[in-house]
C-alpha cells in the first residue's frame, strides 16, 4: 500500500517568504495591522509559489460513507441519514449547498462507501469501495485491499478536478467515532478526551459511545502505524480524503480543511507525509471537544471559532472568502510607495 503514498517535498522557500513579507509589510498599513490575515498571505503565496497567489477554480468535495460501528448507536442519527443527506446535497438543500451557491464554489459529492445504490447525475462522483465498513468492534472496518482502493480513488479522483484549491467536506453517520479512534491511537491519548457528542449525544450516549470506542480500541492493539489505523478504525471517506489529500498535496494545492472529521484525514496524511501540512488552511475550531486536541496535534492556527459541528465542509465554506480577501489584499492593496503615502517614522 505505500506504493500509493507519494513523496511530498517541503515547500521551505527562505527568499520568497522574504519577498512575500516585503510585500506585505510594504501595503499601505501600520505593520502587522492585519493580524492572522498576514499569516495566510503567507502561507497561500508559498504554497502557490508567488507573490501574488492567485486561487482557481476551487473544488468543494465532500467525501460520503457509511460505518459498520454505527449500528451499535454510537450517533444520535440512524445510518440511513448518510444516503439522505447525500440527496439533500445534491438536491441543494444542505448547509453547505447553500454556502457553495453563495460562494460560486463548485459542489461535488463523491460515494466512497455509502449503503444506498444512488441515480446518476451531476455533482455526484460514484467512486464506492463497498456499501459501509464492517464493524470495527468485531474486525477492521476495512480490508488492506479496501483500505487502498479508497486511497488510490482519492488520488485519482483528485488528479481529474481542475484548479489549484481542495476544499474538504464529508458525510458518514459514525465518522466522528472513526475520526476519535484516530485521533486517540495516533496520538496516544486517552479515549474519554477525543470522544465527542457528535450528532448531539446525551449524557448516556456519550457514556456508551466511549465504551464503546474504548473496546474498539483494545480489539485492534497492533493497529499502530498510520495505515493500519485507517485500516482499523475507517471509514471509505475519511481513507479517500487520505488520498485526495496526499495528491492536492503533491500537486501543490491550497488544502481548506473544515472540522473534526476531515482533520482526521489531515492526521493520517500527515504521518504519512509530514509536509502535507504546509499545503493546509485550517478554516475553523469546531465545537467537537477533542477538535482542539486535533488541531493541537496539526500545530494548526484555525480561521474561524463559531461553535460549530455540522461538518459538510459547511466551515470550510465560510471560511473561503478569507482566503480570497487574503489574496486580493496581496496582490491588490496599494503600496506606500505606489500610493503616495508617507511611511511611519523610525
Amino acid at each position: 500500500m505505500t506504493d500509493l503514498i507519494p513523496h511530498i517535498p517541503s515547500l521551505h522557500d527562505d527568499a520568497l517568504a522574504q519577498r512575500l513579507q516585503a510585500r506585505i509589510d510594504s501595503k499601505t498599513k501600520p505593520l502587522g495591522s492585519l493580524g492572522q490575515l498576514e499569516a495566510l498571505m503567507q502561507r497561500l503565496g508559498l504554497i502557490l509559489g508567488s507573490e501574488t497567489p492567485l486561487l482557481k477554480q476551487p473544488q468543494l468535495m465532500v467525501f460520503a460513507g457509511d460505518h459498520g460501528l454505527a449500528a451499535r448507536g454510537v450517533s444520535a442519527f440512524p445510518p440511513d441519514v448518510t444516503w439522505q443527506m447525500v440527496e439533500n446535497f445534491l438536491a441543494g438543500g444542505a448547509a453547505v449547498s447553500v454556502l457553495a451557491r453563495q460562494h460560486g464554489l463548485a459542489l461535488t459529492v463523491v460515494d466512497a462507501g455509502v449503503r444506498h445504490d444512488f441515480a446518476p447525475r451531476p455533482g455526484l462522483i460514484q467512486a464506492k469501495v463497498a456499501p459501509g465498513t464492517a464493524d470495527a468492534l468485531e474486525q477492521p472496518a476495512m480490508t488492506a485491499d479496501q483500505c487502498a482502493t479508497a486511497l488510490g480513488a482519492g488520488r485519482e479522483l483528485l488528479a481529474t478536478q481542475p484548479g489549484n484549491v481542495l476544499i474538504l467536506g464529508e458525510m458518514g453517520i459514525g465518522n466522528t467515532s472513526s475520526a476519535a479512534l484516530l485521533l486517540a491511537r495516533l496520538a496516544d491519548l486517552p479515549i474519554a478526551d477525543c470522544v465527542g457528542r457528535g450528532t448531539g449525544l446525551d449524557n448516556a450516549q456519550l457514556a456508551r459511545k466511549t465504551e464503546i470506542l474504548g473496546q474498539v480500541l483494545a480489539r485492534h492493539p497492533q493497529a499502530r502505524s498510520p495505515l493500519e489505523a485507517l485500516q482499523a478504525f475507517g471509514g471509505f471517506e475519511i481513507a479517500m480524503m487520505v488520498g485526495a489529500v496526499l495528491q492536492a498535496a503533491l500537486e501543490r494545492r491550497v488544502i481548506l480543511v473544515d472540522g473534526f472529521i476531515t482533520s482526521s484525514a489531515i492526521l493520517v496524511a500527515a504521518r504519512l507525509q509530514p509536509a502535507v501540512l504546509e499545503r493546509c488552511v485550517f478554516a475553523h475550531r469546531s465545537n467537537e471537544q477533542a477538535h482542539r486536541l486535533m488541531l493541537e496535534q496539526l500545530q494548526a492556527q484555525p480561521l474561524l471559532d463559531l461553535g460549530l459541528r455540522l461538518g459538510e465542509g459547511s466551515g470550510a465554506a465560510l471560511a473561503w472568502p478569507l482566503l480570497e480577501s487574503a489574496c486580493r489584499i496581496l496582490v491588490e492593496m496599494a503600496s506606500f510607495a505606489s500610493a503616495g503615502v508617507s511611511e511611519r517614522q523610525s
